[in-house]
């Protein structure tokens, strides 16, 4: 180790000595990563990096990536060093209840954090989603003399991230896309949280990268600022995604720790720290010190990106002289507004008309939402004719055929990038993350598709769709034993209960096809992840004239009311299931009992109404109750109440057709009927 002798080796150093300083205040993170990647993210971040502190919603900024969230020490020392929103004291509260640094990056805490991070592999996946949404959006709107879309995707991941299968996914689409604007700097240290990666990661990454199609290229050595700046550049001038393999030593500047997975995931120590700062030659022991030349170097960052956001502001005046519909149209989707009357054409259905499956109903809902939001676009794992999410005469989309860095793709004609169909191929982690990402830089509106047995490979990036509240729609269909001959590995059961127990994602299970265009609407003027569930099965078309506040926003309503006086009991459904509790009143009826019918499309919303409004439609004095859900019981309790019955399913289906596989397991009016007989003392009744 050397003493530092210039202003570059004192600002690496800065971002080393602050990280470790409060990883060491906080007893507790990771100080090996932002130790060995200081110089990278250092070159990256002052050489190359377009963004302005003092606006970190400036669109055209560059969107930066943690994806080896777990450095999170690193980016929170790069924010507050060059001028972001971020106090030092918040640094020194790293860590803490209620500090804007929590553990791992989280998107809406901390200023400029572009998506949460720490799950290994999500933010890869982000980023591809990002460049997508970049891309499409540069194909929708730049003109000849207009580039007002513009921008570069980075990430720095980590080794963790690289093993990840949704990490293989997600380049394996990018390579395929030929997404030139994505750069990713791959912190090749090493070292894993348990030792050294040679014991399980021996790979050739180059090579694995080479063949989905990145541009690749490695710099020996980690601390080579100049080599780091030729490779970004270089990279820069790729029409293909890059992956820059950079040999940086976890813990660098530690003397007994460096190269050590020691450093990982916990701090350094109180001597170790000294010694750290001594073979550093850095000038003091006290915490949290950093060097006045340092910090102003850091904060050029301000007026550089000032002046970038202002020179971006004149070109975008430009263009919105010269197309100002566009600009118009460009500013509404980045904005996240909706055009006038966009749910003008949803459509309509009768009760009588003939049956359809919701997941038909949600295609056509989607194809007309579609035909009046310009930004709204996805698709699905390989499955379009199954879930029925085609957009119709909107094109794939897809690398056009020109080359260079940023290709746009021809509004018309050829649609290249400017498609709105992505086709992500058998790819459900990807896509998952994919479209998070898309949701997270904005400007689109997001949607992805597959069977809801297969919610299980999308869960971490619902989750954290659902932590960072990212306007984005998850299309699930086939979504109970109703899927028929596949049998029980496709058949979901406990995915409903799962989904239900995530905090702030909306869950809607509509009953018929009028419901599912009610919610479709809702979840694309929604402010947060939305999760629709739809049937391979059909389902009848439900009279809703005697309905009272007949709406799934409100997430539950009475669909039938009981003849006279209050109702004797009282049947609750979702999804497919409320056609039988409709059946069942009707039987209850010729047994003189009167029934009650509630649809309770969405949990989530429901128990958002206000109290007065919850106890209209599930009044605490009516205790006879019956539940109908195709899937695992869990949770029905809370709307059973304590002499209520659940019907549902515990256990794994079967192989047969849809409707023999419901017969068997007893979802019928008939099982409905006498569930709530026996609740009146009246089980001996035929039904």
């Amino acid at each position: 180790m050397t003493a530092t002798t210039t202003l570059d080796d004192l600002c690496i150093n800065t971002i080393r000595i602050l990280s470790a300083d409060a990883v060491q205040n906080a007893n507790a993170g990771h100080p090996g990563m932002p130790m060995g990647a200081a110089a990278m993210a250092f070159t990256l971040w002052t050489q190359f990096l377009k963004h302005n502190p003092k606006d970190p919603t400036w669109f055209d900024r560059d969107r930066f990536i943690l994806s080896a969230g777990h450095g999170s020490m690193l980016l929170y020392s790069l924010l507050h060093l060059t001028g972001y929103d971020l106090p030092l004291d918040e640094l020194k509260r790293f860590r803490k209840l209620g500090s804007k640094t929590p553990g791992h990056p989280e998107r809406g805490v901390t200023a400029s954090v572009e998506v949460a991070t720490g799950p290994l592999g999500q933010g890869f996946g982000n980023g591809v989603g990002m460049a997508i949404a970049e891309a499409w959006l540069a194909a929708r709107f730049n003109r000849p003399g207009h580039r007002i879309i513009d921008h570069y995707i980075y990430a720095i991941c980590g080794d963790g991230d690289l093993m990840e299968g949704v990490t293989q996914e997600a380049a394996s689409l990018a390579g395929h896309l030929k997404l030139g604007k994505l750069i990713y700097l791959y912190d090749n240290n090493h070292i894993s949280l348990a030792g050294a990666t040679g014991l399980i990661f021996t790979e050739d990454v180059a090579r694995r990268f080479d063949a989905y199609g990145w541009h690749t290229r490695p710099v020996a050595d980690g601390n080579d600022t100049a080599e780091i700046a030729a490779a970004i550049a270089e990279a820069q001038a790729e029409s293909r995604p890059s992956l820059i393999l950079v040999r940086t030593h976890i813990g660098y500047g530690s003397p007994k720790k460096q190269d050590s997975f020691t450093s990982h995931g916990a701090p350094l120590g109180e001597d170790e720290l000294l010694a750290t700062k001594k073979a550093l030659g850095w000038p003091t022991t006290d915490k949290f010190f950093i060097p006045p030349e340092a910090l102003e170097c850091f904060r050029t960052a301000v007026d550089r990106g000032a002046e970038a956001q202002k020179d971006w502001q004149n070109r975008f005046a430009a263009y919105r002289k010269d197309y100002p519909g566009e600009a118009a149209a460009l500013e509404t989707m980045i904005a996240g507004k909706l055009p006038e009357d966009w749910a003008a054409g949803l459509p309509k259905w009768q009760p009588g008309d003939k049956a359809i499956a919701t997941r038909v109903a949600g295609g056509l809902a989607l194809n007309a939402l579609a035909q009046r939001i310009p930004n709204l676009m996805g698709g699905s794992a390989d499955l379009n004719p199954s879930t029925e999410t085609a957009l119709k005469g909107l094109g794939d989309f897809q690398p056009p055929e020109a080359e260079g860095p940023g290709t746009q793709g021809a509004v018309g004609g050829e649609w290249g990038y400017g498609g709105r169909n992505l086709a992500f191929g058998v790819r459900e982690h990807a896509m998952g993350a994919a479209v998070n990402g898309m949701a997270a830089h904005g400007g689109v509106l997001p949607f992805s598709a597959t069977f809801m047995v297969f919610s299980d490979y999308m869960k971490p990036a619902i989750r954290l769709g659902a932590l960072s509240q990212l306007r984005v729609v998850y299309v699930f269909t086939h979504d109970s034993i109703g899927v028929g001959e596949d049998g029980p590995t496709h058949e979901p059961v406990e995915q409903m209960a799962g989904l239900r127990a995530i905090p702030g994602l909306t869950l809607l299970r509509p009953a018929d096809p009028t419901e599912t265009a009610e919610a479709w609407a809702f979840a694309a003027a929604h402010n947060g992840p939305s999760l629709i569930v739809l049937t391979r099965q059909t389902v009848p078309h439900l009279d809703r004239s005697n309905a009272k506040d007949a709406a799934v926003a409100r997430g539950g309503y009475i669909l039938a009311e009981a003849a006279g006086d209050s109702p004797d009991v009282i049947l609750i459904g979702t999804g497919s299931e409320v056609a039988l509790c409709v059946q069942a009143r009707e039987k209850l009826a010729g047994h003189g009992v009167k029934a009650r019918v509630v649809s309770l499309p969405s949990w989530d919303l429901f128990e958002k109404q206000d109290a007065a409004y919850r106890e209209s439609v599930l009044p605490k004095a009516i205790r006879k109750r019956v539940t109908v859900e195709a899937g695992a019981t869990l949770g029905w309790s809370r709307y059973a109440g304590d002499e209520g019955v659940i019907i549902g399913l515990d256990r794994f289906g079967g192989s047969a057709s849809g409707v023999e596989l419901l017969q068997h397991f007893g979802f019928t009016a008939d099982r409905v009927t006498a569930a709530a007989l026996g609740l009146l003392g009246r089980g001996g009744e035929a039904v």
